[in-house]
């Protein structure tokens, strides 16, 4: 008969063992976005009785920081024990109008009318920031992301439709200025102005 000494060893070793086989089994796929190899626009779009005489905007919003968690899945089943998620910033002030064509100096008009207190007011609120609140699997490579949009302090509910090709993780998704608290901007006494809704587009990429 063993010992109370030598039962506890075995007893523990066990559990030790126990612990380290789950751990090895269950495995948190998390991984920083790459954001050399990410990018993500903003896509504005003019509306009014002369809009044909304006140009639609692009413009570059660099992705600060980011992480891409595939959930944590178990290597003896098939399914996953935690759902996915994603987490990204962009600094505001870093934002930059690209509009291919169209003369340097209205550019830089352009950008200074975007990080004005007219529309980001990029001194006072610095950071955008999306966090996924629900991940849904269509199968295919393809989901669709319920999260939290936070621009100029304000919290709203965005939903954006993925896909991964060959790497990347590549969507969009629009929503409404005015639900963040920004006045669409108007000229020539509003035959020309930018529609309410954005559109983002984006191709993210994780660190291997």
């Amino acid at each position: 008969m063993k010992s109370p000494k030598t039962l506890t060893k075995l007893l523990l070793g066990m559990l030790a063992f126990g612990l380290w086989l789950g751990a090895n089994n269950l495995h948190a796929q998390s991984k920083a976005i790459d954001v050399n190899k990410s990018s993500l626009k903003v896509r504005v779009f003019k509306s009014g009785a002369f809009s044909a005489f304006a140009h639609d905007h692009e413009i570059e919003a660099a992705i600060q920081e980011g992480k891409i968690d595939e959930g944590k899945t178990d290597k003896r089943k098939t399914d996953s024990s935690a759902s996915p998620s994603v987490q990204l910033s962009v600094d505001s002030r870093k934002m930059r109008v690209l509009d291919p064509g169209t003369p340097p100096d209205k550019r830089a008009e352009i950008q200074q009318t975007m990080q004005s207190a007219k529309v980001l007011d990029v001194e006072k609120f610095p950071e955008i920031s999306y966090q996924s609140t629900r991940v849904t699997s269509h199968g295919d490579a393809r989901w669709e992301v319920q999260g939290i949009l936070s621009l100029h302090r304000k919290k709203q509910p965005v939903v954006v439709e993925v896909t991964l090709r060959d790497g990347h993780y590549l969507g969009s998704a629009s929503f409404k200025q005015s639900s963040f608290g920004i006045d669409p901007i108007r000229m020539a006494g509003g035959t020309v102005k930018v529609k309410d809704e954005l559109k983002i587009e984006f191709d993210i990429v994780s660190a291997e």
